[in-house]
């Protein structure tokens, strides 16, 4: 089928959608999950050789990030099973009340419609997007980047069957099959046919949609996450919650990128991070951190000087730049020049610092004393995620099912005019 047939068959189910009892929709969640599992060999080999058309490609960093194992696979399926024992987020009625004339008023979240996802080399975000859509009542189209196509073809396949096996339309779960650009501009300008466009990927797919989409664009995130080391930090707990950070999977949107460290502790602090991070790590087989250094990092350990983009930066990698300031306020100050208000966080045992920066970084999430990696739809207890939104109109932050949810007034009467 061509994008737009795709685009007209997901929007031909909308009004099948909207009708989906709870029960109907939690019964596709656990069918679609089924499938998934019971497709594993077949998602695997077509992972396989996605994973080798990309090797020399993109770094290891990003393979990793492209590849499924068992592991993956079944944690897929218990991403999907989570959102059956979440409420339905259509018809809920966030507001009520009357009018003097006697009218009643309800305010009732309602779906989308078609929800679009354009996004590069994450398989996972394939049956995530499918999921959280069927949930709330939307139908899916989803187009993969090159790298995942196949991965994603055999994903889609799966939960397809999934919802036939269910006794539910296959077209509220579609993959466009053109990896071109030409498909992604036909999606961007789909007017009436797409009603809300998510993106993600890196910057440029992200800009590229705002730019030039005709429907509306969720703007979500390019991650320059920062970690702020107070003068009062514990330092022992600031170091493992850096590695968190920056190492348990570098490749991923709220990953550290930046960290920035107060004067008074640099002397004592960088060594026995360069030490934790880059020596122990190189000794034991693992990658070792690259530390981009500003000027007065360099004083007290050696590293890569940082360049003027260095702060600007979305390394995907084991890259982190070091920033050493004087102050709570110099590092507010240099967050907010450079953060793309994903996650920012602050290590301290300063009561009044702490306030200041939850009150003055600007930011999606904002957290003291944890990893920036908790910023995720499951770990929020969301289910699963459609994406970081880093914008305000909305939704902002981890997008869940009602995050899917527009609203409209039902207005009740009994014969009023006006």
């Amino acid at each position: 089928m061509t994008t737009r047939e795709i685009l007209e068959a997901a929007a031909a189910v909308r009004p099948r959608l909207a009708l989906l009892t709870e029960a109907e929709k939690n019964a596709a969640l656990a069918s679609m999950a089924d499938a998934l599992v019971e497709d594993t060999a077949a998602i695997l080999a077509a992972n396989a050789v996605d994973k080798e058309n990309a090797r020399g490609k993109i770094s290891d960093v990003m393979i990793d990030r492209l590849a499924l194992d068992e592991k993956r696979i079944l944690g897929m399926a218990e991403g999907i099973r989570a959102l059956i024992s979440l409420p339905d987020p259509v018809g809920k009625v966030l507001d009520e009340y009357k009018t003097p004339g006697g009218l009643t008023i309800r305010k009732t979240s309602v779906p989308f419609g078609v929800v679009a996802i354009i996004y590069e080399s994450r398989p996972n975000v394939t049956s995530d997007a499918a999921a959280l859509a069927l949930k709330s009542s939307n139908a899916c189209v989803l187009r993969s980047g090159k790298e995942a196509f196949l991965s994603a073809n055999a994903i889609v396949k799966a939960l397809r069957r999934g919802l036939a096996k269910a006794g539910l339309p296959e077209d509220m779960v579609n993959l466009i099959q053109d990896t071109s650009r030409a498909s992604a501009t036909e999606i961007m300008t789909a007017t009436g046919l797409v009603d809300m466009l998510i993106p993600r990927g890196g910057a440029g797919l992200i800009n590229a949609c705002v730019q030039n989409a005709k429907v509306p664009c969720i703007q979500t995130g390019t991650g320059i996450c920062h970690i702020y080391v107070d003068e009062s930090a514990n330092l022992d707990m600031a170091l493992n919650i850096i590695e968190n950070a920056k190492t348990s999977r570098p490749s991923v949107c709220n990953a550290e990128e930046v960290l920035v460290v107060n004067a008074e502790v640099a002397e004592k602090f960088l060594p026995m991070l360069k030490a934790r991070i880059v020596t122990a790590r190189a000794e034991s087989g693992k990658t070792p951190v690259e530390l981009r250094l500003c000027e007065k990092a360099a004083k007290w350990v050696d590293g890569t000087p940082a360049g003027d983009a260095d702060f600007d930066t979305e390394f995907l990698d084991y890259i982190l730049a070091v920033k050493v300031v004087e102050n709570v306020q110099e590092a507010i100050s240099h967050i907010s020049a450079h953060s793309t208000h994903h996650s920012d966080a602050i290590i301290t045992e300063n009561a009044e610092n702490a306030e200041l920066f939850m009150k003055s970084i600007d930011s999606a999430a904002v957290y003291v004393n944890a990893s920036t990696r908790f910023t995720d739809g499951g770990e929020f207890g969301l289910g699963c995620e459609m994406g970081i939104s880093t914008q305000k109109l909305h939704a902002r932050g981890p997008m869940g099912l009602m995050e899917l949810t527009s609203y409209k007034y039902i207005i009740l009467g009994s014969g009023q005019t006006r």
